[in-house]
């Protein structure tokens, strides 16, 4: 029986010159998509937040556009590329143009935290410093693809252009989800209150959640240590 060829999983396999710094840090940027896939599971696992199963939703909804764009276009990568398939557009410039563009539309229009005793919510300056940040990381995303001989710079700009006109337009969908009533009704039913989904991010940063609850325990910790150690000292 002859010996069958072993394969890369492609998935995480990324080409570079190992004497280039700044190649080296491009094909650490390849694997943002991957990151970000585990960023979402990890936050939609823990929050159980509405919002960000919807961003989610339209990731994955971008990624099959950009796989029917590629189906429908059939254009080639590069000559001297090391990738497999399709060039056009490029996936990794589109899903960081989707993550980063709703993020922005997320943080500027639909994220309004309102204070509390103990958190002061990040003001809208700080949520537009953290939007040209992630725009910021998308870009080198995108140009890391060139760098890297995986996609043209026509093909790196066809994805961004792409990811950018689904985050709008998906941005738009959950628009319409919220004001004509379905999402609230989503969240009404017996599955998603099993699955205790909630939609109180666009209201409170995540890092608030519980906070209050926490320090609340703390004081009645506290006042009952006080208590003891009052009573024992009678």
């Amino acid at each position: 029986m002859e010996d069958t060829p072993l394969a890369s999983l492609s998935l995480t396999h990324v080409h570079y010159n190992p004497g280039d710094p700044v190649s080296y840090l491009c094909a650490w940027l390849a694997l943002v998509p991957q990151a970000l896939c585990v960023i979402y599971a990890t936050l939609i696992w823990s929050t159980r937040e509405i919002e960000i199963v919807l961003m989610f939703a339209g990731q994955m909804g971008c990624e099959a556009f950009n796989l029917l764009l590629k189906r429908l276009i059939k254009e080639e990568r590069p000559k001297q590329m090391y990738g497999k398939g399709y060039g056009m557009p490029s996936s990794h410039a589109q899903f960081a143009t989707f993550f980063s563009l709703f993020l922005t539309l997320f943080l500027l229009f639909r994220h309004t935290p309102h204070p509390s005793p103990t958190h002061t919510p990040i003001t809208l300056y700080q949520r537009i410093f953290l939007s040209f940040v992630a725009l910021f990381c998308a870009g080198a995303v995108a140009a890391s693809r060139v760098y890297l001989n995986y996609h043209t710079v026509k093909q790196v700009f066809v994805g961004s252009a792409a990811g950018a006109f689904s985050a709008v337009g998906w941005f738009a969908v959950t628009i319409w989800l919220r004001r004509s009533g379905w999402l609230e009704w989503g969240l009404e039913m017996k599955g998603s209150r099993m699955l205790r989904m909630r939609d109180l991010v666009i209201e409170e940063d995540l890092a608030e959640a519980g906070w209050e609850r926490w320090e609340e325990k703390r004081r009645k910790r506290g006042n009952a240590e006080n208590w003891e150690a009052e009573k024992k000292s009678r």
